[in-house]
């Protein structure tokens, strides 16, 4: 498969220096150690959140840490596309016989960000024995399309993030807030946040639907295949995405570079 020989040649090239490379790992790792360490200090001082403990807000920090990462790995061509249209590389792109997508998805694999992937497993290697849950076959169903799911999610925004870049040039900087804000935010079940945030979070951006109901369903508080399947409909969100996208394509006028 040509997008698997992509992966080969991205992650031969950045392992070349090695020592860069593992500690650009480690510095993601300790990046996201950081916010981590919020959380732990927050319940330091309160034993529940909303009513949720520790062990259970970290099965959020995992979810979301491990979608974002990987969304973040293998989504990066689209997170740094304005920079293909701002030096002109995209014309480049538009002239080869592949789908415009699949060339910006293979322009750039960061396999550093990788960093946040291993601790979301760290996170998990804890959370999933003292959360409490009673795991079997539907919980691990669930638990699995939260990760996939949201990362799909994340993928989409990016891909958002990079449709803005057709009409302004450069990314509006405003989609951080629902990126790496998304992945911040998401260190707590987004129903603390409020209502109203919680409504946006599931009808407009659902980064809800695989991050706060399966957790839910996972913790027994809610029961009902609409809990535990909710993470599918975040895959919704991928037309809209896409379209805007495309809308974006057809809109592009080459820099003449």
């Amino acid at each position: 498969m040509l997008y698997l020989k992509f992966v080969s040649i991205h992650l031969k090239s950045q392992m070349q220096y090695k020592t860069s490379f593992f500690l650009t790992i480690l510095g993601q790792f300790l990046a996201s150690f950081t916010a981590l360490l919020g959380v732990w200090f927050m319940f330091e001082r309160f034993p529940e959140v909303e009513g949720f403990t520790f062990p259970e807000v970290l099965l959020c920090v995992a979810t979301v840490l491990l979608a974002f990462s990987l969304a973040e790995c293998f989504g990066r061509g689209l997170d740094q596309f304005p920079q293909l249209i701002s030096n002109g590389m995209f014309d480049r792109i538009l002239v080869r016989p592949r789908s415009a997508v699949f060339q910006v998805l293979t322009a750039r694999i960061d396999f550093s960000r990788l960093g946040r992937f291993v601790q979301a497993v760290l996170v998990f290697a804890y959370a999933i024995p003292a959360s409490g849950v009673q795991w079997s076959w539907d919980k691990i169903l669930t638990l699995i399309l939260m990760v996939v799911c949201g990362s799909i999610v994340f993928f989409c925004l990016f891909m958002v993030y990079a449709g803005f870049a057709f009409f302004f040039v450069e990314g509006l900087e405003f989609m951080n807030i629902f990126t790496d804000g998304g992945r911040e935010f998401g260190r707590y079940p987004f129903a603390v946040y409020g209502e109203k945030v919680l409504k946006f979070l599931t009808y407009v951006i659902p980064l809800a639907l695989f991050q706060y109901y399966p957790l839910l369903y996972l913790l027994d508080r809610e029961q009902g295949l609409l809990f535990m399947l909710s993470p599918l409909g975040g895959l919704l969100f991928a037309v809209p995405a896409y379209l805007f996208w495309h809308l974006g394509l057809r809109r592009y006028v080459s820099t003449g570079s």
